[in-house]
């Protein structure tokens, strides 16, 4: 979980660092004339890409390992309120790569879709946080 909340913040620092640059530079503007603006290295959306990606890997591969070890420990679901904020916060990562893959001059909804889908991650990520602290008090002896 630290991962994927690691790459989460690395994303959140991107975004808004990819989202400051395109806004405060105007269309057609001579990159070299205008040093106050903000500067969006090369490398910064395909970080962003990345990071996404990875975060999209993370979070299906720690959904994976609650079902697995919750049927292995239990022999069933629903034991807790971390099997809904799990699938909760995987939806909502799922919506956000997906709206992200969506932005486009065509699709203007996409972008603000994205940060609310990521802003509401947040709140997953803290409701999957404090919900799977109680079930590590479980398995500790």
């Amino acid at each position: 979980m630290g991962l994927a909340i690691l790459a989460y913040l690395l994303l959140a620092v991107s975004g808004v660092w990819l989202s400051v640059s395109r806004l405060q530079w105007p269309s057609g503007a001579n990159r070299l004339s205008q040093a106050n603006w903000v500067v969006r290295p090369s490398w910064l959306r395909w970080t962003h890409i990345g990071l996404g990606s990875s975060l999209v890997v993370l979070v299906l591969l720690l959904l994976a390992i609650g079902i697995v070890g919750t049927i292995g420990h239990y022999g069933s679901l629903g034991h807790s309120p971390h099997l809904a904020a799990g699938i909760d916060a995987t939806l909502l990562t799922a919506a956000s790569a997906w709206s992200a893959f969506c932005i486009s001059p065509l699709r203007p909804w996409a972008r603000p879709l994205h940060w609310l889908t990521g802003l509401l991650l947040l709140v997953g990520f803290v409701r999957v946080s404090l919900t799977g602290w109680d079930v590590v008090q479980k398995y500790l002896p």
